[in-house]
This record gives C-alpha cells, sequence and structure tokens, in this order.
C-alpha cells in the first residue's frame, strides 16, 4: 500500500490511524500543502487524485480517495481489529460521531476555506482565525452535550475499544489546540481525545512522528 498523506491533515490522520490499528504496513509518500503552492495542485499528483486532496491510498490496482470511504474499505479487507461494533444501532452512532467531525466540522474550516478566505475574499488573519475558532466551537458544544450524555461512552466513544469515530475526533482536536482553542469546555471530548493519543496506534500516527514532519 501506499499512503499520499501530508503531516497535518486532519484527513490523512483519521486513514493513517486506521492502518496503524490494522497493523497494515504502507509507503508514506508526501504531499506538501503549502509548499511550491500545493503540491497537490500539481499535475503529478492529481494524475493520483483530480480532486487534489489528500489523502489518497494506492493498494494493488485500486486508488482510494476520501478518508472515510478509506477506513470502510480498509475495514472491509482487513475486518480486524473491528473499527465498527456489530449492531446495526451501534454502528449508526459511531459512524454518526465520525460524520458530525469530517462533514459538519472539518469542511468548514480545512486548509482549503481558510486560504479562500484570507487571498480570495481578502478577511484579515483575524476574521479567518475568528471563522476557525466559531465552527469548531459550535461543533464541539453540540458534540460534547451528545458524549456526556450517552451510556455507551467509556475511555473513548464507543467503550473502551478505538472506532471510526475517535479517528475523527482525535486529529480534530489536536488542529483545534494548533490554533489556540481552549477545549476545556468540553472534557468529554478532550478525554476521549487525551486517552486515544496514549495508545500507540494513534502516537505513531501523530503529526510530528510523520516522515515529512516540520
Amino acid at each position: 500500500m501506499k499512503l499520499y498523506s501530508y503531516f497535518r491533515s486532519s484527513a490523512a490522520y483519521r486513514v493513517r490511524i486506521a492502518l496503524n490499528l490494522k497493523g497494515l504496513d504502507y509507503d508514506y509518500v508526501g504531499v506538501h500543502l503549502l509548499r511550491d503552492g500545493g503540491q497537490q495542485l500539481k499535475p503529478e499528483y492529481r494524475a493520483v487524485n483530480p480532486d487534489g486532496i489528500v489523502p489518497a491510498l494506492v493498494d494493488g490496482d485500486d486508488v482510494l480517495t476520501q478518508s472515510l470511504a478509506i477506513i470502510e474499505y480498509l475495514e472491509e479487507t482487513h475486518p480486524e481489529p473491528a473499527l465498527l461494533p456489530k449492531s446495526p444501532s451501534e454502528r449508526a452512532f459511531v459512524r454518526s460521531v465520525a460524520m458530525q467531525v469530517a462533514c459538519e466540522i472539518h469542511p468548514l474550516d480545512n486548509l482549503r476555506v481558510l486560504k479562500y478566505l484570507k487571498h480570495q475574499v481578502k478577511v484579515p488573519d483575524e476574521a479567518k482565525d475568528a471563522w476557525y475558532r466559531h465552527w469548531v466551537e459550535i461543533g464541539f458544544e453540540s458534540l460534547e452535550k451528545r458524549l456526556a450524555a450517552d451510556k455507551r461512552v467509556g475511555a473513548l466513544t464507543f467503550g473502551d475499544t478505538p472506532t471510526v469515530a475517535d479517528l475523527c475526533i482525535v486529529p480534530q482536536v489536536f488542529n483545534a489546540r494548533r490554533f489556540g482553542i481552549d477545549v476545556s469546555p468540553y472534557p468529554t471530548i478532550a478525554r476521549i481525545a487525551d486517552h486515544a493519543c496514549m495508545l500507540d496506534a494513534f502516537a505513531r500516527a501523530a503529526p510530528a512522528q510523520q516522515p515529512d514532519a516540520e
């Protein structure tokens, strides 16, 4: 397998965790999202992923894109250890938490949105940072209420076993802290992320541990 990744990409971070949890070896190909005007926009990478975003996973003749689709592919092709619970309702719960992060919070705050706000819309850095904080804090507020009240939550989102939900929460908390957001108002989210980061698969997937880390 070959993973096209950027060390700070939340989406690529999710896939790195999944690959580690599944015990799968892969070749890491760094795609720097800022250098050279964005290496993800170069023809060489667009030939791999026409969307010009990371991650992309190459497995044999298959080129897979979109982090949650890649994780579902890994779950189906390498079912152990499972990243989704067994019952349909529990799987729906885990998937909904993952999607709340990956589909509601993250898209509004990813790099290309922030770059567009700064360079095309011409908003000052202060307003751009306020945009980022606003959408993360709104998303975390509702997710915190949900997780704090759900009896299925344990040390992690679903009991004490890593699931797809944790793969999404950890990168989002990492980026929130990197942008100076106080996560103490979201103690359940912070606790889950901190506990997960102590697990080897999560620790090895951390941005600072990647070959292209700066």
